[in-house]
């Protein structure tokens, strides 16, 4: 396994356990060959050699990383224009190198080896001998995973000067599938998540964000699938890019069915200098195939995010459960208020209390204040240390919300730089929310930002930061570019961003950071580098969160998926729902409470008491187990999905009706990823009985199923392998 090379026939086939890559050198081109199940190498495989077909140049041939301008018209995965003004380069293969592990990409956050016994890498070196670019395709293929990571790094080794118009991270042509379709991830603020599929016919299918951030609207994430392809069943190809920017997605289908998939940093707008001697290095596109549905798919993205994407102290740790002030006070409160809320959440073994906006500058509405990051003394007399100490003797950590990219025009800081936001001169500057957003290209804006943090974090105890942003790029340009490189912005943001949170994560690693952008506005790979949690969405609703959460599923593990129960009725949509439902939903993510826990009833009080205790003996298995997809709510008035261990001795099934049916049928759910020869004792949690039922009859008969006459009705049921010979 690995990467193995035939010289003579100029063929690479990277191996895993289960899957097979395979790249032809043709006329000097690299060549898509296979990508799917594991195939056995051998010596020579003519079979597999692609040819060139006569008279049909470039354009039927499926290329790894294509050209335009030579012969090939469908969409190019990179494009350079020289200092003549001509866009025209031909890269040619110029060799390769192999290397143990995976290295990292510099400024960049991407995926990891922990062992170079892990992954190996390969390197296709490409030359236009003309200009002196030179690229260089990255691969790497883990032993035991069904995953590619793909990159590209460009470099000027000319005379003159390059300029980038568009450096996509991946690029595969897909031939001999016909009728694919592409799955992937659409939305808005509080709607995130949402699962679209859509036929790939003839001509381009494209997602994309322009927003400077990965956005509400897409994901950085697609599949393309067999029509058949279900759950269980079926090819997926899936490509998610490790990238919080602008970036594109698309698939192109030619005339012959052959289709043509991309994905990288958005082109739109973008342009990057190569001055001779530079390099530029594009996000990491992971790649994973499965040939047994999406749920598998699903899983290896699960299994290689939480582990060997997310990072520091919490990648391994269980998450805490908090409280969050937001909804409980907004803007309203003061020290004796927070401390109330985190007294009552003592005493229902709650383990973290988070302070949200308005503690800042003078902030009573958003209007004003971002960027000063100093205590506002006529809320907190005591300052932020002595909120922090009272909560910590309540034995309770203490959590803090900053929104560290913006600036208010109403505010110390913009009064005293306001040249420090993105802005074009002479050019209004847009404000969402009263707010603009800082330059974080500039060293300065950073440092002052660092410095702003660590100051709170060196004199506070801190254990938690909610890092929210809460707006899109709008007049991307920056005080401290030259005219040739403002089209450099958006990306340089980025790249300043994952510079401040690299030294920052670093400098703090006991601080457990989770990412924010009006919820989902920035749930990405990119981010999960930083920070292993991201606040799935700012709607709480948990009828609306079974679709969020089963969407963000698609590639994103659950460690990944903040969850809260919120008040009745519901501040996003006035919907009333039960507590034990709210919970439910909640429970199947990392689990808290944004609500005033002052005002529940002593009813309400126990019932969170046994949600919080039930979700310290299940968080393990919900945070680190493999998650199965059973129903979705996409398709249904229910929903279901279950968390099995590594071992498949537990599992826990969350059950899910939104309205009540009358005179229903006899209902049965097949549960999956169980053990087909063990035993297993079946908790239900509703009635409190326990059953011993066989793995196998369990995902071939199911699980006895049923609801009370309400709506808002969930169930859960905990499963427990029996050891050999006991029953």
């Amino acid at each position: 396994m690995g990467v193995m090379v035939q010289e003579q026939t100029g063929l690479f086939h990277l191996q895993s356990t289960d899957m097979s890559y395979l790249i032809q050198i043709v006329d000097g081109y690299p060549v898509h060959v296979y990508w799917g199940s594991r195939l056995k190498h051998r010596e020579s495989m003519p079979d597999l050699l692609i040819h060139t077909p006569a008279g049909a140049g470039l354009d039927r041939l499926p290329q790894e990383y294509p050209q335009y301008g030579s012969g090939d018209f469908r969409n190019p995965a990179y494009q350079v224009e020289l200092e003549d003004g001509t866009r025209i380069t031909e890269l040619k293969y110029d060799g390769y190198r192999i290397s143990k592990g995976k290295p990292p990409l510099p400024g960049l956050p991407a995926v990891y080896a922990e062992d170079e016994s892990e992954a190996d890498t390969l390197e296709l070196i490409l030359k236009d001998a003309y200009s002196g670019l030179q690229v260089v395709l990255l691969y790497t293929i883990f032993a035991d995973r069904n995953v590619i990571v793909r990159s590209a790094r460009l470099s000027n080794e000319g005379k003159g000067g390059l300029r980038i118009r568009r450096a996509l991270s991946a690029s595969v042509d897909i031939t001999g599938k016909q009728e694919m379709e592409m799955v992937y991830l659409s939305g808005a603020w509080a709607r995130e998540g949402n699962i679209t599929r859509r036929p790939l016919l003839q001509g381009e299918t494209r997602i994309d964000s322009k927003r400077g951030i990965s956005s509400h609207q897409f994901n950085p994430f697609a599949a393309l699938v067999a029509k058949e392809t279900t759950e269980y069943h079926g090819e997926a190809f899936g490509f998610s890019l490790v990238y919080s920017g602008s970036f594109e997605a698309g698939a192109e289908v030619d005339s012959f069915g052959s289709t043509r998939f991309g994905i990288g940093i958005n082109s739109f707008d973008f342009a990057w200098l190569l001055s001779p001697g530079e390099s530029f290095q594009t996000p990491e596109a992971v790649m994973v195939y499965s040939g047994q549905g999406l749920g598998d798919m699903s899983r290896t993205y699960h299994r290689l995010y939480r582990t060997r994407l997310c990072r520091g102290k919490y990648r391994d740790e269980e998450r805490p459960i908090l409280v969050n002030n937001w909804e409980a006070t907004y803007f309203n409160f003061n020290a004796d208020k927070l401390v109330a809320i985190a007294e009552e959440g003592a005493k229902l073994g709650i383990e973290l209390f988070v302070l949200d906006d308005g503690w800042f500058g003078k902030r009573d509405a958003d209007n004003s204040s971002l960027g000063d990051w100093y205590e506002d003394r006529r809320k907190l007399p005591g300052g932020l240390a002595d909120v922090a100490e009272r909560i910590n003797r309540l034995g309770l950590k203490f959590g803090l919300w900053f929104e560290p990219e913006m600036i208010s025009p109403d505010s110390e800081l913009y009064r005293k730089h306001p040249d420090w936001c993105l802005h074009v001169p002479e050019r209004r500057r847009t404000e969402a929310r009263w707010q603009l957003v800082l330059d974080y290209t500039r060293k300065e804006v950073r440092d002052y930002i660092y410095d702003s943090l660590s100051a709170i974090f060196s004199s506070v105890p801190v254990a938690y930061v909610k890092w929210d942003m809460n707006r899109g790029l709008t007049e991307i340009g920056s005080a401290d570019l030259p005219p040739e490189r403002q089209a450099e912005t958006a990306h340089r943001y980025v790249l300043g961003l994952y510079e401040l949170l690299e030294r920052i994560t670093a400098d703090f690693p006991h601080i457990l950071f989770e990412s924010c952008s009006s919820g989902g506005g920035r749930f990405d790979p990119g981010m999960l580098h930083y920070m292993p949690q991201t606040w799935t969405s700012d709607n709480t609703d948990a009828v609306e969160r079974l679709k969020i959460q089963y969407g963000t599923s698609l590639v994103y593990p659950v460690s990944a998926i903040g969850a809260h129960v919120s008040a009745v009725p519901n501040h996003q949509v006035g919907r009333m729902t039960p507590l034990d439902f709210r919970g439910d939903v909640a429970m199947s993510g990392n689990f808290g409470y944004e609500l005033d826990l002052t005002k529940f009833t002593e009813e309400e009080k126990e019932t969170v008491k046994h949600q919080v205790a039930f979700y310290k003996q299940i968080r393990g298995l919900v945070q680190k187990g493999d998650l199965y997809r059973l129903k979705s709510p996409f398709e249904g008035n229910e929903s279901a999905w279950m968390f099995v261990s590594e071992d498949k001795g537990e599992a826990l099934v969350f059950c899910f009706q939104v309205m009540a049916v009358p005179n229903p049928p006899r209902r049965t759910l097949r549960l999956d990823g169980l053990d087909p020869e063990l035993e297993y004792e079946v908790q239900s949690g509703h009635r409190g009985e326990k059953s011993i039922i066989g793995g196998d009859r369990l995902m071939k008969l199911g699980l006895p199923l049923a609801y009370e006459q309400k709506d808002y009705e969930s169930r859960w049921f905990r499963l427990q392998a029996l050891k050999p010979g006991k029953s």
